[in-house]
């Protein structure tokens, strides 16, 4: 068992740039292999889908050395990726901004505060916390940002007689769970439905009801690992990790600062904001490009409640795009990989051979074998726009095909995306997260792995609702 531990800790993955431009590869060697193949498309509510018994032989064309080449800058060129990646942009930038305010740092500093002065309110620390991160990871997709409450969470955990392994798992689990069980996260339901040609935000009935599900289990799932080592602080696998900790300054110690009205009224702003992204989305028909641009009045008018200066919100406007660009270049070449096998035409019998496979099963098994292939693809895509970029406009008419709803491929999608969020190596934030703790990756895993198993299970049962109740 510890030669295992030692192999999982040795282990470094690809960086993800470098798996995709081999999946880029890999593609353009099955356009010599695949043979051309195309379905005809047909206006149905205002939404183009693939007319089942259309499908008949075509000419391929082949990806040569001067196409493969190209791939890349077309998936940055390309109308679709551009425009998802200046919405990208323009809400990094946005939250960026309202980060630099210090708002809601300085309200969950302050809340932890009041948890570590009173040891009264210690059992309800987990539930508390847990609710606040999963809402963020549900309204605006929280995950970078995760990485800043470490070190305030780890001795505070510590502090309450937990281990840091706690102390990590209240604001990243709870992020991820709000993440997995997303209403409104633009980053991926807002991509995705875009993607899918379906209203943005709609559907965001279901959704809530299970965000609060895979919330509830997050509560669960800490809570109960947080008795149990409170009981016997030796069972933690962390123990000996943990001793060394003992010096390490309290939440308290770390900062003094007070919470100020200005950061309270930025707090108000925000939530009128989603509040109105919601109606937007689902009354006025707002689409990407509104989205953006309410997200950029929200930076602007935190700016100026911050009083923050005009080069303080452009450098962190600027800062915000830069925590991207690693997610933007992802989505560029996770499209231009999208586009060569389009161009090649061999996208629609990749279709039809899929859609084969699976239509001799019910709609709820098509479901969750889409489900399979959304974690599995997320090892390679571990974000959640180059993913839903990647996928979305195959998943898409593949459901049409199989009878499975483009709303619930979007579940599919956003679950499949969220839970392996927190334990894929590949994850850039995973790593950081456990890095700034400093617990291995290993045995975060081997902690994590039995209990990831009840959120799948969550997965499983809402795409079955889903699929059952025609969820559109």
């Amino acid at each position: 068992m510890q030669r295992f531990h030692e192999k999982l800790s040795d282990f470094k993955a690809p960086n993800t740039i470098i798996l995709l431009l081999a999946l880029l590869l890999f593609f353009a060697a099955l356009t010599w292999v695949i043979p051309g193949g195309s379905y005809d498309r047909v206006l149905e509510n205002g939404r183009e889908i693939v007319d089942p018994d259309s499908y008949h032989a075509v000419e391929s064309d082949p990806a040569g050395p001067i196409e493969l080449l190209l791939a890349p800058i077309n998936g940055f060129t390309d109308p679709v990726a551009i425009l998802i990646i200046t919405f990208v942009f323009i809400v990094a930038g946005a939250f960026s901004i309202i980060q630099k305010t210090g708002a809601f740092t300085r309200a969950i500093q302050k809340a932890a505060i009041i948890f570590n002065r009173n040891n009264r309110l210690r059992p309800f620390f987990i539930p508390f916390f847990i609710i606040i991160f999963s809402v963020m990871g549900s309204v605006f997709g929280m995950s970078e940002e995760v990485i800043i409450f470490i070190p305030l969470f780890v001795p505070l955990a510590l502090a309450l007689g937990y281990d840091s392994i706690v102390g990590v798992a209240v604001p990243f689990m709870g992020a991820s769970a709000g993440f997995a069980g997303a209403v409104v996260n633009p980053f991926t339901i807002g991509v995705a439905q875009g993607l899918a040609e379906i209203p943005i935000l709609s559907g965001w009935e279901f959704r809530a009801g299970v965000w609060a599900v895979t919330t509830l289990a997050a509560i669960w799932i800490v809570s109960s690992y947080a008795r149990w080592i409170y009981r016997d602080p030796v069972r933690s696998p962390v123990y000996e990790l943990d001793r060394s900790r003992a010096n390490e300054v309290t939440a308290e110690e770390k900062d003094d600062r007070p919470f100020t009205w200005n950061q309270k009224a930025i707090l108000v702003v925000f939530a009128v904001g989603i509040g109105l992204l919601i109606y937007g989305a689902t009354s006025l028909g707002w689409y990407i490009r509104e989205m953006a641009a309410l997200f950029l009045a929200l930076g602007v008018i935190s700016a100026v409640l911050g009083r923050l200066t005009g080069n303080e919100a452009a450098n962190a406007f600027v800062d915000g795009m830069k925590d991207v660009l690693g997610a933007v270049i992802i989505i560029a070449l996770s499209r231009s990989i999208l586009l060569l096998i389009s161009d090649a035409q061999i996208l629609d019998t990749v279709l039809y051979s899929l859609s084969n496979a699976i239509a001799g099963w019910h709609p709820v098994v098509s479901a969750e074998i889409m489900l399979i292939v959304q974690s599995v693809i997320n090892f390679v895509v571990p974000s959640g726009s180059g993913q839903a970029a990647l996928t979305i406009p195959i998943m898409a008419p593949l459901g049409d095909l199989v009878g499975v709803t483009r709303q619930t491929v979007v579940l599919v999608f956003q679950m499949g995306d969220g839970i392996t969020n927190m334990i894929i190596p590949t994850s850039g934030v995973t790593m950081a997260v456990l890095g700034m703790a400093k617990i291995p990756w290993s045995t975060w895993a081997v902690w994590l792995a039995p209990r990831l198993l009840w959120f799948y299970l969550i997965a499983v049962v809402a795409i079955a609702l889903a699929v059952f109740s025609g969820y559109s």
